[in-house]
C-alpha cells in the first residue's frame, strides 16, 4: 500500500464491463516528505471509496487491487482509502482540509 494524490478523472465510454461500476482516477505517487505534493509517472486507478480530485489516498496494486475491486474486475491499481492525517517521525506532515 502506498500514498498517492488524485490529479483528475479518466472518462472512458468503452471499457471492460466489470469496470462500469467504478470511477477511474488519475493518480500520482505522493512525495515522501510532503504527501500533498506528487511526483513520478501518473497511473489510472479504480476508485472503490469515492475519492475526489486533490485528495491524498491509499492505493494498492497487483492482486490486492483485484481483490479490492472484485475478482471479476481487471485492474492493477485501486484506491482503497482516503488519508485524513499522515504522521511521520511524530510530526504531522499532512492533514486533510
Amino acid at each position: 500500500m502506498r500514498l498517492a494524490k488524485v490529479l483528475g478523472q479518466v472518462v472512458s465510454t468503452a471499457k471492460e464491463p466489470g469496470l462500469d461500476r467504478f470511477t477511474l482516477l488519475l493518480v500520482q505517487d505522493a512525495d515522501d516528505d510532503e504527501p500533498d505534493r506528487s511526483a513520478g509517472p501518473c497511473a489510472v486507478a479504480v476508485d472503490v471509496v469515492g475519492a475526489g480530485v486533490g485528495e491524498v489516498v491509499l492505493v494498492v496494486s497487483g492482486g490486492a487491487a483485484r481483490v479490492a475491486a472484485g475478482a471479476d474486475t481487471p485492474t492493477d491499481l485501486a484506491v482503497v482509502g482516503i488519508a485524513d492525517t499522515v504522521i511521520r517521525d511524530r510530526a504531522v506532515v499532512y492533514r486533510k482540509e
